[in-house]
């Protein structure tokens, strides 16, 4: 078991925090699926931004999975600890500070990954953060800067010390943004110079690959972040592969990773309703009395909002099921059976019919509307093979 303070995580899977990405909605769908924590998208330290609506949603939700944890970026030692607080009384249980994102509107203001520039910055923000609050306090890093200058097990070393209760440890420097392939021996000396949890991530996109990262780094856990997009019930795959069931044990994930199933045409169902009902909610309950004297904001656009969030992650789905027919037509590829050549013309119709399907949600204007749309296209589609019931 991975023990984060008081805390014990009952598996070893997690989500990474995603700007735009992990919401609420995201996060339970997530846990549902078996992510042990989830972390919400990062949140400004500057106080002046406290009262937009991007920063409102991203504070602790009562509906959230205990832990509860929020990410942080920022510059200031004594804004970031000002911050931590701020979480903490709204409700979080975890704070984690962010200095693995390597986007430019991030970095150019020297925070995220551009941190790891300068020690003595980062220790003083950890220190200032950690003696802030009396929760537990943890850190998302990279390898480095660039490939000439790692400095991860600097950082860790130093975190640790101060009093950081768990590090996640991306295997890229800032200047590889998301290219190439991530490398694990530097996650593999972070865990060999600390004592507390590392999350080993970069490139975890199945069971079988989390088990070599773990083989290979030691590391706690894997934290799991563009391989959940669209496919959520990857928790499941990498839970299941890391703890077989019993044979006669029901499975919760597909036997064929991204194929669908009943119950996957079902929690994506679930997902959108869970996208409509916070948004809606939220606007309702939270920024009309906050924001009124000095936004347009309306219910109408925060149904709005649900529906253009609703893209994203439902696309996601799509392009899964794209994958997924895609896959089966380079395993009939070889296959010159009257059978096989059956199944290769269904495939391609498929992929034909879930991208005509895709174009068509996202000009949907109205949330009922995309609800009735995809509750209509699983039920009356018969996409053969990849989407079978």
């Amino acid at each position: 078991m991975i023990n984060i303070g008081p805390y014990q995580l009952d598996g070893q899977a997690v989500l990474a925090p995603m700007a735009g990405i992990t919401d609420q909605p995201f996060r339970q769908v997530c846990h549902r699926m078996g992510a042990a924590m989830v972390t919400a998208e990062m949140s400004t330290s500057k106080a002046d931004l406290r009262q937009t609506s991007k920063s409102l949603l991203r504070l602790a939700d009562a509906a959230d999975s205990e832990p509860r944890v929020i990410q942080i970026v920022g510059t200031d030692p004594a804004e970031m600890a000002i911050a931590a607080r701020y979480h903490v009384d709204a409700g979080a249980q975890i704070v984690d500070i962010n200095m693995g994102c390597p986007a430019k509107k991030v970095c150019k203001k020297l925070a995220g990954s551009a941190l790891m520039k300068n020690p003595s910055l980062v220790a003083d923000i950890l220190k200032q953060v950690v003696d802030s609050v009396d929760v537990p306090v943890t850190l998302k890093i990279r390898t480095g800067w660039d490939l000439e200058n790692r400095n991860a097990v600097q950082i860790a070393r130093m975190a640790e010390d101060i009093g950081i209760q768990s590090l996640a440890v991306h295997g890229r420097s800032r200047a590889c943004r998301f290219n190439g392939l991530a490398e694990y021996d530097t996650i593999a000396e972070v865990v060999a110079a600390v004592n507390i949890p590392v999350f080993a991530n970069g490139d975890i996109d199945s069971g079988q690959n989390a088990q070599k990262v773990l083989n290979h780094t030691a590391a706690s856990g894997v934290m799991v972040g563009r391989a959940a997009q669209g496919r959520p019930w990857i928790f499941a795959e990498i839970n299941q592969y890391l703890n077989p069931l019993p044979k006669n044990a029901q499975k919760t994930s597909t036997n064929r990773p991204g194929c669908f199933t009943a119950w996957q045409k079902g929690l994506i169902i679930e997902h959108l309703e869970l996208i409509h009902d916070y948004y809606a909610r939220f606007e309702t309950q939270n920024l009309l009395h906050r924001v009124a004297k000095r936004s347009t904001i309306n219910k109408d656009q925060a149904i709005d909002l649900a529906v253009k969030i609703s893209r994203k992650h439902v696309c996601w789905y799509f392009n899964q099921m794209v994958q997924c027919a895609s896959n089966l037509m380079k395993e009939h590829t070889s296959d010159f059976s009257v059978a096989t050549s059956s199944c290769l013309v269904a495939e391609n119709q498929a992929i034909k019919t879930i991208e005509i399907a895709k174009k068509q949600f996202n000009t949907l204007l109205v949330a009922k509307d995309q609800l009735q749309f995809l509750k209509q296209f699983f039920s009356e589609t018969n996409l053969k093979g990849d989407i079978a019931a």
